[in-house]
This record gives structure tokens, sequence and C-alpha cells, in this order.
């Protein structure tokens, strides 16, 4: 199967891909219902249409069939991730990594400031909760905005170019159910997005606010074993950067970890050093 949708049976294989998410056994009846459910009202797909449609993805070893259930493969699961990573954005990269990396440049800033100015505990924690919940509130709110914005116009461009691309179908008849399915499956996936967003948002939060409060907590609360204290904060900084933020990047992105491990070195010592000029200036 490909990834272009020219025709009915690949609307309707794009929608059993989305719905047979787990790998589960599904009855066909239960499939057709769901589908239905996408039309709201219209009589969209027939079951003889929706069979030539399971037919094509098991001979594509996309799908099992035992009697009137159907389940899919490890491939049929990979591509359905595929379509799901397109269509729903719901997987959290951007969000994830957001969250480390200011969450970890916010703790190393706060932690390094109250170390060269000498700073009270009850004042830098003070700083802290004041810098914590600044950047993680706005990396909340910025990422529900920008990435309802964002999202929506992506999938306004993928409908439009699915519906002209479906529109080259001779058989009007089934072209006209393919337009009508495809515009209630994206009306759906409007609402899908929007839940996605906002637990991607609620993840940058927690993980900025997380990934900065872990250190400094470690800091403040071994202060009487200074200058140790320090040692195991930026330790801290350095295994969440080092580790998790380096590994997930390249993990992500399929580059080599040295590459990333530079990359993100670079990007976060740049960031703090400009965040300490900046605040001694101020």
């Amino acid at each position: 199967m490909s990834f272009e949708i020219q025709d009915l049976p690949d609307v309707i294989r794009v929608i059993i891909l989305l719905n047979l998410r787990k790998g589960t056994y599904i009855k066909k009846t239960v499939l057709k219902k769901r589908i239905d459910k996408v039309c709201v009202g219209y009589t969209c797909v027939e079951m003889n249409e929706l069979n030539e449609a399971i037919n094509e993805m098991a001979s594509e070893g996309l799908i099992t069939e035992n009697k009137d259930r159907i389940k899919l493969t490890p491939k049929g699961l990979r591509l359905g991730k595929e379509w799901q990573s397109l269509l729903l954005k719901k997987e959290p990269i951007m969000e994830i990594v957001a969250g480390l990396v200011d969450g970890s440049i916010t703790g190393l800033v706060v932690i390094l400031s109250a170390v060269i100015a000498n700073l009270s505990a009850s004042v830098t924690i003070f700083a802290a909760l004041l810098t914590l919940s600044a950047v993680a509130i706005t990396n909340f709110s910025s990422f529900l905005l920008g990435g309802i914005t964002e999202d929506m116009a992506d999938i306004m461009t993928l409908q439009t170019l699915i519906s002209y691309s479906l529109s080259d179908n001779p058989d009007k008849k089934e072209r006209n159910k393919s337009l009508i399915l495809i515009k209630k499956l994206f009306v759906i996936l409007d609402r899908e997005i929007h839940r996605s967003n906002i637990y991607a948002s609620i993840i940058v939060g927690i993980t900025t606010f997380a990934a900065g409060s872990i250190p400094i907590v470690a800091y403040l609360t071994l202060d009487e074993f200074y200058p140790f204290n320090i040692i195991l904060s930026l330790g801290i900084v350095a295994i969440v950067v080092g580790i998790f933020l380096v590994r997930y990047r390249s993990k992500k992105s399929r580059v080599n970890w040295k590459i990333t491990l530079i990359e993100t070195l670079t990007i976060i010592i740049i960031a703090t050093v400009a965040s300490l000029i900046l605040g001694v200036i101020a």
C-alpha cells in the first residue's frame, strides 16, 4: 500500500489502519460500524467495499484474517503508526525535547547564578520557582496555541492534496463517496489533533518544570555538603542532557549520537552563557 490516496479502497485502508492501532482482533461488523460513524448519516461504504479493501490489505501482508475477525500484522502496525504520526500528531517529540532543553538550561542558570552571586536558599528558591514557572507556563501556552495552529494548517493542506488526488477518479459514485468519507474523517481528526495538542502542551510544561527543578532541589537540599551539592546538581543536568535528551534525539532523528551530543551541548552552552551575561548586565 502506498501513501498516496487515489480511490475509495485507499481511504478505507487508512481508516482501518487508524482503527486497528493495538494489533488486536476486531470483527468486520464492528469495523463497519466505526466507518459508518465517520460518515455520520451518509452511507459511504458498503460491506463488499470494506471486504475488497480488507482482501487487498491481506494480500499486501498488512492484516491477517480469522473467520470474520481481522488484525494488523507487524508490518501493518508499523504502517499504521506512520499514518497516526502523520494525521494525529500523537508523538510529542518536539515537546519532550523542548521541555528537557528549556528545563535543563533554566536549572543550570539558576544554580550557577546562585553560586556566582552567593544567593541564600530562600532567594534561590524564589528565583527558581519564578523562573521555572514562567518558562513552563510559556512553553505550555506557546505549544498549545502554536501547535494547534501549525497542525491544523498542515492537516488542511493534507486534506486538500488528498481531495485533489481523489477527484481524478473517473467513477463518479466512488469519487463522491471517497470525498465525503475523507471530509468526515478530517472532521474527526480535527478533534483528535486538538486533544493531542492539549496533552502535548501539558507534557512540555511538566517536562520543563521537572527537568529544571530536580537539579535545583538537589543543590538546595545538600547545601551543607558544599561543594558536593554543586557537583551533584550539575551531574544531574549532565545526565538529563547527555543520556535522556541526546539518546532521545538520536533515536528519533536517526542521527549518530555523537553528532546529536555536540549539537545539544553547543546549544545549551550558548544559551546558558547568554543568560548569565544578560543577568549580569541587568
